[in-house]
């Protein structure tokens, strides 16, 4: 295995793939050697050249920052002497990448994909779904518990008809006002559309904000025989109306059986948390292969994480479809940084403590990293928070980087499955299927009841097509309902709803 990388010939700076001790020489290509001047962490950077205070250090062939001193070759590149970049909110000018456009259009007319099936469920509204579930959504936070005993005890008398039955617990729906009980509303009211719930029951309080009569108008048009609803307030026994309302769901559910499918009608949403030096290396370009290889045979992809989009957000705007779609980027980006600047925070703040110990510096580096999620493909939406995906491509998403709120969204959204890339590792679990990918293999092997891929191997003795092709085919076979993911055998399936705003 090599003990270091370079990304791109403009590099500056070279990835450790081993830790180093002060002392060792790192070889490099040219047969020359540098003695390295610190110890140097796995997934951590290494000066290459000889940089003056003030100068751009490069990587992924872009600017990650600025060196604060001058940097001699072999010393480590980390936070004692890099910082970021970027400043203000930036005005931006609608350049298309003509290349992008030419290599999104031959990877169309050289897709091995267009004809390939998936085993799932088309829905009475032509939604197509990857799990025959009934799920338990409550219009406010008071009734998590009665909703959890509900789940509880009906997945106990029906849990071998259905693929489960699931409540996600969350604190809101009452004391909210204006936009912050809109925000709450429409993210509920996308994950009752979801097609991977052939059944939904609704669950009220009774006094809360989030009344269901409103809650109605919100969801639209429904069809009875797959939504129902439960006011707890006006139940003689809330939990044995529920258990009845389920079982009516239940035999729903089991008028549908799987189908070959297209995978044309698959989406896939984009996630990122816990990251390493070595994200942007493996994991997330992996990625990257499987959203440009589901889009170009006809399907769609979705990234979110607008703050870790700061910093390499031109490389997104050069790839937009239309002159439209790039101003509707420029809004997303700089309305997210007008939300900071609303509460009085750094807009360009650091990564967070875990990204800063795998060995990430600065907000562009992890931006550089985590676009790559979105691999080649040309940016054809973008949609507000709580809004479902209306168009096959690459659609942005307005969330934050939080983990929860965003693999939330990515689900409210319409994503059948999120790939989940990682390189410290976490258990959480959104509604659907999420797919946890190890940036390296000592975390695939120490966490294996979390991981569920390991793109460390491209480190190992795995090329990009092959770890592609096998990767491809295991998510063919999650979406079949062929495998599980670790999320789901172990029931980790959490939802998160961003709040902005004032709780009476």
């Amino acid at each position: 295995m090599n003990e270091w990388i370079k990304l791109h010939e403009k590099d500056t700076v070279a990835i450790a793939l081993r830790s180093f001790t002060r002392g060792e020489k790192l070889h490099l290509d040219d047969k020359q050697s540098i003695e390295l001047l610190d110890d140097v962490a796995f997934g951590h950077k290494i000066s290459l050249y000889s940089l003056q205070a003030g100068e751009h250090i490069i990587k992924f062939g872009n600017s990650i920052g600025v060196a604060t001193t001058d940097i001699a070759a072999g010393h480590w590149v980390h936070s004692k002497n890099l910082k970021s970049g970027l400043s203000g909110i930036l005005s931006y000018d609608y350049t298309p990448n003509v290349e992008a456009f030419a290599e999104a259009a031959a990877a169309q007319q050289q897709s091995k994909d267009i004809s390939r099936v998936f085993q799932g469920y088309v829905r009475a509204d032509g939604e197509v779904g990857i799990r025959n579930e009934i799920w338990i959504i409550n219009t406010v936070g008071c009734i998590n518990k009665t909703c959890e005993i509900v789940a509880r005890r009906a997945s106990a008398i029906y849990a071998d008809r259905v693929d489960g039955i699931y409540h996600f617990a969350h604190p809101y729906g009452c004391s909210q006002l204006g936009d912050d009980l809109s925000y709450t509303q429409k993210l509920l009211a996308s994950l009752v559309r979801h097609p991977n719930a052939a059944g939904v029951l609704i669950i009220g309080l009774g006094c809360e904000n989030n009344q269901i009569e409103l809650f109605q108008q919100v969801i639209g048009d429904y069809d009875p025989r797959r939504i129902q609803f439960v006011k707890a307030q006006q139940a003689e026994d809330e939990i044995e109306e529920s258990l009845t309302l389920i079982e009516e769901l239940v035999e729903y559910a089991e008028s549908f059986s799987r189908e070959p499918i297209p995978v044309s009608r698959l989406k896939l949403g984009l996630k990122c948390g816990g990251s390493d030096g070595l994200s942007g290396i493996t994991a997330n370009p992996l990625v990257g292969k499987m959203a440009d290889r589901l889009i170009a045979a006809g399907g769609t992809a979705i990234l979110t994480e607008v703050p870790e989009m700061f910093g390499a957000e031109t490389i997104l705007m050069e790839r937009t479809a239309t002159e439209q779609v790039f101003h509707n980027v420029v809004h997303l980006i700089n309305d997210f940084k007008e939300y900071f600047i609303r509460h009085g925070q750094e807009i360009y703040e650091n990564p967070s403590p875990g990204n800063v110990a795998g060995g990430i510096t600065t907000l562009e580096e992890k931006s550089l990293g985590c676009t790559q999620k979105g691999g080649h493909a040309i940016v054809t939406d973008v949609i507000a928070y709580g809004d479902r995906v209306l168009k096959n491509g690459l659609t942005l998403l307005e969330a934050p980087g939080n983990d929860l709120v965003s693999v939330t969204a990515l689900s409210a959204a319409g994503a059948h499955i999120v790939l989940f890339t990682t390189g410290r590792g976490t258990p959480f679990g959104g509604p659907v299927p999420t797919v946890k990918i190890s940036t390296n293999t000592e975390l695939s092997q120490r966490k294996k009841n979390w991981i569920d891929f390991n793109a460390g191997s491209l480190l190992d003795d795995s090329t990009m097509e092959e770890l592609s092709d096998e990767f491809w085919e295991q998510l063919i076979a999650i979406a079949s309902g062929e495998i599980q993911t670790h999320n789901e055998r172990n029931g980790f399936k959490e939802i998160a709803i961003f709040k902005d705003g004032v709780t009476l």
